[in-house]
């Protein structure tokens, strides 16, 4: 599972055309504002929502998440939406959008199909706060504007189902043409479980020949960066005995230059310091979690000079 977002440089652009600020919301988030002057834009599940908390801060309007999923032009729709989009039907496209998430990042389309209901929502893999309204918003938007450039109607669902409430229900009902339920036990998009099967004007049989192997590519490549990240992290945690083990160290031991160890770290979306954090976080749980263990000798064992030191990055 890839453990960080990637985020499109087109947010900034649809933010910058609502009057939003990219600036004074990477100011509000607590992140750099450099952030968008990378190539690629990697970015953990707490940094990600803190992002989307500060847009719903920062922009004075509170429907602005609906604004942000809706797509005006298929061309900026990225290469896993025009597969989609390239499908059949729309229940092809969502299993389409649901197997190349994981190219992006730790989230998962999650479908529930009944007779007569279909509902689908967004789950946060590695969350541990709950997701912001407007990213929830902005989710449950692009999905209906893939439902309706590929359908070529103005397909609505039957509900949106809302844990928490929101002050602008009329706007979500005027966007989605559906009503609105608050106060349930999840936040999902329910479709008619026939609406699935509704074809698409979209589909474009040669695109997805191009596209779909080039994401099955992706997808091949990045489990096998998520399965050396992991042998990394195995390999930091057995060389963590009363010492904080470099990269150097890492490197012999599994038989590579430390060039080449960071260029494979870096290509995963990662780094050997980040690894290393997971390794450390990962053990400390588990000997904070072994009452036989004194705090002292947990943070030896960790690599750590004394027990305030362990304290101090553990809760970082």
């Amino acid at each position: 599972m890839n453990k960080h977002f990637r985020v499109s440089g087109r947010i900034c652009q649809k933010l910058e055309e609502l009057g939003v600020r990219v600036t004074a919301v990477l100011r509000s988030a607590g992140l750099p504002q450099t952030l968008f002057d990378q190539m690629r834009v990697l970015v953990t599940t707490e940094e990600l929502f803190a992002f989307w908390r500060a847009i719903g801060e920062v922009s004075p309007d509170p429907a602005v998440g609906l604004l942000l999923g809706a797509e005006a032009k298929i061309e900026h729709f990225s290469p896993s939406a025009l597969a989609a989009l390239s499908t059949e039907n729309l229940g092809a496209a969502m299993q389409q959008l649901a197997r190349y998430k994981r190219l992006t990042c730790p989230e998962e389309i999650v479908q529930e199909k009944g007779a007569e209901e279909w509902s689908i929502h967004f789950r946060w893999c590695l969350a541990t706060n709950v997701e912001p309204k407007v990213l929830i918003d902005t989710c449950f938007a692009w999905v209906l504007s893939v439902a309706r450039h590929g359908t070529g109607t103005r397909l609505s669902p039957l509900r949106l189902e809302f844990m928490e409430p929101r002050s602008y229900l009329k706007a979500i009902e005027r966007h989605f043409g559906c009503p609105v339920v608050c106060g349930g036990s999840r936040n999902a998009l329910i479709f008619r479980a026939a609406d699935a099967g509704r074809q698409f004007i979209t589909r474009n049989a040669e695109l997805l020949a191009v596209l779909a192997p080039q994401l099955e590519e992706e997808l091949k490549q990045q489990n096998g960066e998520e399965d050396f990240a992991e042998c990394v992290r195995i390999a930091i945690q057995q060389e963590l005995t009363g010492r904080r083990p470099g990269i150097d160290d890492i490197a012999r031991k599994l038989h590579l230059s430390s060039r080449t160890l960071q260029r494979r770290l870096q290509d995963a979306g990662s780094s050997f310091q980040r690894v290393l954090e997971e390794a450390r976080h990962q053990l400390a749980r588990r000997y904070l979690n072994n009452s036989a263990l004194e705090l002292n000798e947990a943070a030896y064992l960790l690599g750590y000079n004394d027990a305030n030191s362990f304290v101090r990055a553990f809760r970082t």
